[in-house]
């Protein structure tokens, strides 16, 4: 049984981290392009217009990929976690139809739209088309959110003498306490990735010396945008998601913080420090004083109980994964805070396009927006273990018990393959479309 649930929990876990590389960035840059044509609207320079259609294609090639590799993970409710879907079907079946039903096929219609209809439906209509495929991404990671909110903190709901979970009050999906600030920060971090994609591409055109004004382009609407969803992110949104964590899921909030022991006079922030899980501490420690209970309840000698309080069935089952996640998101949204606050700076007196370092720091720092929005849900996933739904339906208790480990590490390694040509493929395409860039085209 231990063997069956670690395999079906890393073919997951493996599944949806590599999805969840295209929509991260489909969601910001969604937001991106109509800021383009909106400026094209009401400027009437070209070079908008030029910007919108680029990013589009980029869009395009990202949100097929997205849909490829998310159709395997529905498939995944059936094979690998069919007494899961069975249970809570009734619940976290409504979220994510409405997410297919109505996101995607909007999305996807007003994507072909804007791609193809542009000289047949005159501009106005063409941004409304980008607006509509905003709106059915945003959406789309909404009901994703409610969803995965619902499991993090369960409401509205009725268990039924057969286990099975109904919903009581429908409502209550979408306004669980849970759901905003956990999707508000989801998507100023797509914002991030998106912005360091496009300011990657812009300090890429300035350093090769090709596209050299939308290369400017490029660069000053990513570092702006950029610069503002990095402190979104941090605050107000970060840091209401993890009040949420202390508040609903107490146990979750000492392992990722890394307190193995209850301080009466205040919790200290940990900024440096190595699980250590025999002698239940950290080793190598730098930590500042009552700076944790200071962020979490404005009072500096606010008690943050810790893991000692707890019993190892309700703690995480992997403390020092879930541990190093929270700090490798919380330390790179730092670095990218600092990157774009500097990158600013320089913008604003006139020396940015012209500094290499600092461009050359731009292009190699665009994988890892990438890598903090996959250790937040890492983050958010192993904290709320050992349980799929949190408190409730333990992880155990929610896998397909007909199919074998063995059956499922063949169709991992299976996805591993397929998903490294895929991954070939994408770079090859989106490759191709930066090295061609922006094309003029008169209308």
């Amino acid at each position: 049984m231990e063997d069956m649930i670690f395999y079906d929990r890393l073919q997951f876990a493996f599944t949806i981290t590599f999805h969840y590389i295209f929509p991260q960035l489909t969601m910001g840059l969604s937001l991106i392009i109509i800021l383009f044509k909106g400026y094209y609207l009401k400027s009437n320079k070209e070079i908008y217009n030029d910007a919108a259609k680029f990013f589009m294609k980029i869009f395009a090639i990202n949100f097929t990929m997205g849909v490829i590799t998310g159709i395997p993970m529905e498939f995944q409710f059936g094979t690998n976690w069919a007494k899961f879907s069975e249970l809570t079907g009734g619940i976290i079946g409504q979220t994510l139809a409405m997410e297919g039903t109505f996101s995607f096929f909007l999305e996807s219609s007003f994507l072909a739209l804007f791609i193809f209809g542009e000289k047949l439906m005159g501009q106005k209509l063409h941004f409304l088309t980008g607006f509509f495929v905003f709106l059915g991404s945003w959406a789309s990671g909404y009901l994703i959110l409610a969803t995965n909110a619902w499991m993090q903190h369960p409401v509205g709901y009725e268990v039924l003498e057969n286990g099975k979970f109904v919903l009581t009050h429908f409502s209550q999906l979408f306004s669980n306490p849970w759901l905003l600030p956990a999707f508000l920060h989801n998507q100023m971090a797509s914002l991030v990735t998106s912005s360091f994609v496009v300011a990657s591409i812009g300090a890429f055109y300035l350093l090769i010396k090709k596209h050299q004004e939308h290369g400017k382009l490029f660069l000053k609407t990513g570092v702006i945008i950029g610069l503002i969803s990095s402190l979104l992110v941090a605050f107000p949104t970060g840091d209401l998601n993890a009040k949420n964590v202390a508040k609903y899921q107490p146990a979750s909030f000492a392992a990722m913080e890394g307190i193995f022991e209850t301080e009466e006079a205040g919790a200290e922030i940990v900024l440096i420090g190595q699980p250590n899980m025999v002698e239940k501490k950290l080793d190598n420690k730098i930590a500042v004083p009552n700076i944790l209970s200071f962020l979490t309840y404005q009072e500096w000698d606010k008690q943050i109980i810790g893991m000692d309080h707890f019993t190892k069935d309700e703690l995480p089952d992997n403390i020092p994964a879930l541990y190093y996640s929270y700090h490798i998101m919380v330390g790179l949204g730092t670095i990218f805070i600092g990157i774009m606050g500097i990158s600013m700076l320089f913008l604003y007196r006139k020396k940015l396009y012209n500094f290499k370092p600092l461009l050359w720091t731009i292009l190699f720092l665009v994988p890892f927006p990438f890598i903090a929005n996959i250790t937040g849900w890492y983050t958010a996933e192993l904290g709320r273990q050992p349980y799929l739904v949190y408190g409730l339906l333990k992880t155990v208790d929610g896998v397909s018990p007909t199919v074998s480990s063995g059956n499922t590490l063949f169709t991992l390694l299976g996805f591993v393959a397929l998903y490294m040509l895929l991954g070939l493929l994408f770079l090859v395409l989106v490759g191709k479309t930066i090295y061609h860039g922006p094309q003029h085209e008169k209308h």
